[in-house]
């Protein structure tokens, strides 16, 4: 039977120049803003309870909203990033959402619109510079098992190569996108030049710079004009998405790391997903479940499905790079609560980034894949 979820959608994300991102100093009343802003939505209904129901993972917050007359919203309320990103993506997400087609054409979960919009509502008061956008609830069937079989895996690979193919379809109608890997990248290596000393020691500054210089320097070398640019989701996990008894992708919510960039951005969190330890309450980013059998049986079904190129699969250490770079050092201290941004940005400098061009074994699974 269909259970309805209350959801999380979309984005984080920085900057033009000079980089701004917002993070609240004070206490704040949720519950206030969210009334503030559904206020601003549709005033002829009355709120009869707000509740929390955010993972506490991240620094931003979810609330199922209970209306006198028993109707559920969602709502997500944002502090991190650039209101204009937030915007943007919530735009994107929405136009995404609305011109999949069969079989993906339910699976997204709908903002609300005000005037054909989808409706923003912007707090700022003091220091604190706060968003709030509101879905639809979304329909879950089931979950996989924290722990993948062979045949979940090949499933799940033969899906989501369908899903890009979907989304790939689409990506002509979309709203563009004003971020890019080089400018958060970029954004990154100035802020190391202007506010060094928040992100460690001189070695450890020095350290950073080295790896922007990498990427920079490494992106020449996979022939990415042949890249296809779609809608990435990036953050998959097995508590932000459905399946229907066949295994088929049913829903999907949490749309925090959306953006429009290359498919193989997502793959670093699906060797996570089919990876053999499984999901995990307590995580770290380690590079190695991308040298699994498990995953390199998902690249398999996916590339039966949608075609991978060993440019491609050469750049999956560049894509681990940039997540790391960029929402675990330049965003973590905004994006994730203060526990796990210490523990994840400690972790970057003493295993994650040293690992990158020392344990990926690209070539072995351009070779089961028969590319090269």
């Amino acid at each position: 039977m269909n259970k309805l979820i209350a959801i999380e959608p979309e984005n984080p994300i920085n900057p033009q120049f000079p980089v701004r991102a917002s993070k609240v100093h004070t206490k704040v009343d949720y519950n206030s803003i969210i009334k503030k802003a559904w206020e601003g939505y549709d005033d002829s209904k009355t709120i009869k309870e707000i509740v929390d129901i955010s993972a506490m993972v991240s620094t931003n917050h979810v609330f199922r909203i209970t209306f006198t007359d028993d109707d559920i919203v969602i709502a997500k309320l944002s502090y991190f990033g650039h209101y204009e990103h937030f915007k943007e993506d919530h735009r994107i997400i929405h136009s995404l959402s609305n011109n999949l087609l069969y079989p993906f054409e339910n699976l997204l979960a709908k903002s609300l619109l005000k005037n054909n919009r989808v409706y923003i509502y912007r707090y700022k008061q003091g220091k604190t510079d706060a968003w709030v956008v509101f879905y639809n609830p979304t329909r879950i069937l089931d979950r996989l098992p924290r722990r993948l079989e062979n045949h979940h895996i090949i499933k799940l690979g033969q899906q989501v190569g369908k899903f890009h193919k979907a989304c790939s379809r689409v990506k002509n109608v979309l709203p563009k996108s004003s971020k890019t890997l080089r400018t958060d990248i970029a954004a990154l290596q100035y802020q190391l030049e202007v506010n060094e000393k928040n992100f460690g020691s001189a070695m450890q500054v020095d350290f950073l710079k080295y790896h922007c210089d990498l990427f920079f320097k490494n992106r020449s070398n996979y022939n990415m004009k042949s890249f296809e640019i779609i809608p990435v989701f990036i953050d998959w996990n097995i508590g932000n998405f459905s399946v229907t008894p066949n295994l088929e992708l049913y829903s999907r919510w949490d749309y925090d790391w959306f953006r429009m960039s290359y498919r193989v951005l997502d793959f670093y969190f699906f060797s996570r997903v089919v990876s053999d330890a499984g999901d995990r309450t307590v995580f770290s980013y380690y590079i190695n479940t991308m040298n699994e059998d498990r995953f390199i049986l998902f690249l398999k079904e996916y590339h039966k499905v949608n075609p991978l190129t060993a440019g491609e699969i050469r750049f999956l250490k560049e894509a681990y790079r940039f997540f790391i770079l960029n929402y675990v050092i330049k965003d973590g201290k905004y994006f994730f609560n203060e526990q796990y941004a210490t523990k994840l940005q400690s972790e970057a400098f003493e295993i994650y980034l040293p690992s990158v061009d020392r344990d990926f074994d690209a070539e072995r699974i351009i070779e089961e894949l028969g590319l090269g």
